[in-house]
């Protein structure tokens, strides 16, 4: 497949070529893969899986900021990975066309047995992200500053890894701060002095107390690098003893008891009456109990409430009489007060004599019988509407 003039395969700083799209690696390596838009300067996302799967595989890790940044392929194989050719399916859009390309890269993983690299050092950065490390010449800088240390014959990097995947915070937008990088590095030859300086006691307890360590060659790495003394970790597996244990057996471990045998089918078979009776009768009698305790409560123990009922009538009997007594009293008071009467009861002009027309009631009239409101037949000195008749006849 031809790639178009928007995508460019970068090349990788660690694998070796073996023809278009075909890379070899080996499980004591970093391979790093550059996916890059810088011909056109277009918006570029890259989509990486595994053919056939939805995802990369576990070892491999893919990176990349923005569309406008390149996308980075990296990682270290493993042993189980040994000969078995891995295809990665990239898939390449251009957010501003809208085009889309996809490339099949091949990696071939060799075994790593014929250059042993038995001493490893973990080095943490802290001024560097992953894909600022994994640039050839960053990367080449840092391997030579080692190499300058640890003086061996054959120095590899092995392990790349994000500050983020170790469970570290993303820094805060300020002052340039990076995520920081783990870089193992393998080599053939002890340990340095130099690196040795970590485990004294000195260091140690300076790193307790959050100081900086003291190093003697951490001026080799300042120019460009600052590193992280107080994690750095030196590994030597050439001292590694091997954690299996033959199985002694003893107390605890049981015997070998053959095939698992299964319970023949012809069981005896058991009489479950019993229990149910048993399930069933005692929270029957219990709440028989209950029943009965409350029963007796709420019908057997009324002498004294039904008392006092039977006095309540007169009770309210005496109230009732009390409160009429007194509302008659106030009625007969109401009328005997010389107060003014209301301007709808005082003397007005007939509409149609012009006559005065007395009050609608006297002095002595009882007032609180007197309907609020009185039909035409009752009210005195009252001019009766003419109603029209079905004849057409008016009559007065």
């Amino acid at each position: 497949m031809q790639l178009p003039r928007w995508w460019e395969l970068g090349d990788p700083c660690a694998w070796t070529g073996q023809g278009r799209g075909t890379r070899r690696m080996s499980p004591a390596t970093t391979g790093t893969f550059l996916l890059t838009g810088e011909i056109s300067n277009d918006p570029i996302t890259f989509n990486t899986n595994l053919m056939g799967y939805p995802d990369r595989p576990g070892w491999l890790r893919y990176i990349q900021r923005t569309p406008y940044s390149d996308g980075v392929l990296y990682g270290s194989p493993t042993a189980e990975n040994v000969g078995k050719p891995t295809i990665i399916e990239i898939t390449a859009y251009n957010r501003r066309t809208f085009e889309t390309a996809r490339h099949n890269l091949i990696i071939n993983i060799m075994s790593a047995e014929d250059f042993p690299l038995p001493y490893q050092a973990e080095f943490f950065i802290k001024n560097m992200n992953v894909e600022e490390m994994l640039a050839s010449e960053v990367l080449g800088d840092f391997l030579g500053a080692v190499k300058n240390v640890w003086q061996p014959e054959r120095l590899n990097a092995i392990n790349i890894t994000s500050a983020l995947d170790r469970g570290g915070r993303v820094p805060l937008p300020i002052n340039d701060l990076k995520e920081g990088v783990y870089v193992m590095v393998g080599a053939d030859v002890p340990f340095s002095s130099c690196l040795r300086e970590v485990e004294n006691p000195q260091n140690q307890l300076r790193c307790s107390q959050e100081m900086e360590p003291v190093i003697t060659c951490d001026k080799k790495f300042r120019t460009q690098f600052y590193i992280d003394w107080c994690k750095i970790s030196l590994v030597d597996k050439t001292k590694q003893v091997s954690t299996y244990q033959e199985v002694i057996r003893g107390e605890g471990i049981l015997p070998d008891g053959g095939e698992y045998k299964p319970p023949s089918d012809s069981l005896k078979s058991r009489d479950y009456y019993t229990d149910f009776l048993i399930t069933l009768a005692v929270p029957s009698a219990v709440a028989l109990v209950l029943f009965l305790v409350l029963a007796y409560i709420m019908c057997c123990r009324r002498e004294g409430v039904e008392k006092r009922n039977m006095q309540t009538p007169d009770i309210q009997l005496v109230h009732h009489s009390a409160i009429q007594k007194s509302t008659k009293e106030l009625r007969d008071m109401s009328k005997n007060r010389e107060i003014a009467w209301p301007l709808s009861t005082l003397p007005v002009f007939h509409p149609v004599t012009g006559e005065i027309i007395p009050p609608l009631h006297t002095d002595n009239y009882d007032s609180t019988n007197m309907p609020l409101m009185q039909t035409q037949q009752n009210l005195p000195h009252q001019t009766q509407i003419p109603q029209q008749q079905t004849t057409g006849k008016w009559y007065p």
